[in-house]
């Protein structure tokens, strides 16, 4: 069987060969494409699709497309009708649910390829309305972080100054004074300067330049995890979910680790000793940071049971001096978000009553 050139959404037209396998630039797509047979039976799909349907090419190749999908999906009679009456059409936000439960929002083209009724295909081009939401969001954080990163240049730069000429004042004043008693006060304004000179600093978070060098995701994890079983002294349950496929990618190993450090400390503020804390590491294929789309991306979670972050706090959580625990200080979580930033990552955050998940994504790009 043959068919067609196909002119697909994004104006790129791909030759699809004899036997129907999709063609190599596909997979750069970040439209799910899935090619149909007459029955609904999966002759091809790109990465995008393999990714958003969570079944690889191998499984999925001949497979009936119920097997993948609910039948419920609303837009199953929209598949025979496109294939019976040779029609495209386009869904705006169709639900979609996958076998395994996951639930997503897609737009979905249908592109009948010329042919006889029982020999035509059908080609389903699946762009996740979800995601691109979840872009959008990420570019305003991104943006939002680098206007932070930059007013915080110009504070610390009018703090620093006057800090600088009242610990010098209060070292003069030292020297001149008579009564020995009253160096006491000076001793408090010069440690109550370096304090605040010190806090600065850490507003300002972690340094500009990177020193990357091959690092292994999990070995950052597993200093971590050792870090914090031991300072909870064995009380703390840590939880592994590993994806042992993940390559090694360029990094600030010690900067990785200050900013994993400060999530999973986080973490076991939020759920206390008697909780669960897991850490989990995934490869996203073909995944948009900041506005740019970056082949392989490491997803590491930190999950704990804890109580949740109020929902008023979520969009302010990774600014600096914004905490919900009264003991915190409102800056580690800030600097991991900088770290990630600094990695051309982000850390993103989803919360609800015993399920917290800190997310930071990493490019992987070597």
């Amino acid at each position: 069987m043959s068919c067609a050139p196909v002119q697909i959404d994004n104006s790129m037209t791909a030759e699809l060969p004899p036997d129907l396998s999709i063609d190599y630039h596909l997979d750069l797509l970040a439209t799910g494409v899935v090619l149909l047979d007459a029955d609904l039976h999966i002759r091809a799909l790109n990465l995008s699709a393999e990714n958003l349907l969570e079944v690889s090419a191998s499984r999925a190749l001949g497979s009936p497309l119920e097997e993948l999908l609910e039948e419920s999906n609303e837009w199953y009679p929209l598949l025979n009708q496109a294939l019976t009456e040779n029609y495209s059409m386009v869904r705006r936000a169709i639900p979609l649910t996958t076998r395994t439960g996951q639930e997503r929002t897609v737009d979905v083209t249908l592109s009948p390829i010329a042919g006889k009724v029982e020999s035509r295909c059908l080609l389903v081009e699946l762009t996740m309305v979800d995601r691109l939401q979840a872009i959008s969001r990420d570019e305003s954080e991104w943006q939002a972080q680098a206007t932070l990163k930059e007013i915080m240049k110009g504070v610390a730069h009018e703090v620093k100054n006057p800090l600088g000429g009242i610990r010098g004042a209060a070292q003069l004043l030292s020297g001149e004074l008579a009564n020995p008693n009253l160096q006491e006060y000076t001793d408090i304004i010069i440690s109550e300067v370096d304090r605040l000179h010190t806090l600065v600093d850490r507003m300002l978070g972690p340094r500009e330049r990177l020193e990357s060098e091959p690092t292994n995701i999990h070995e950052v994890t597993e200093h971590v995890r050792q870090l914090i079983e031991a300072e909870a002294k064995g009380e703390l349950a840590i939880e592994r979910d590993y994806d042992p496929s993940l390559p090694d990618f360029l990094a600030d190993a010690g900067q990785l680790t200050q900013a994993v450090l400060n999530l999973v400390r986080n973490a076991r503020q939020a759920c206390g000793d008697a909780g669960l804390i897991t850490l989990r590491t995934r490869v996203l294929r073909q995944f948009t940071l900041g506005g740019s789309r970056h082949k392989l991306v490491c997803a590491l979670q930190v999950n704990d049971d804890g109580p949740g972050v109020p929902e008023d706090l979520l969009p302010r959580l990774f600014l600096p001096m914004v905490t919900g625990n009264a003991k915190g200080t409102g800056l580690g979580l800030s600097i991991a978000q900088r770290i990630a930033n600094q990695h051309g990552g982000l850390i993103q955050v989803r919360s609800s009553p015993g399920d917290t998940c800190f997310t930071m994504l990493i490019p992987m790009e070597t």
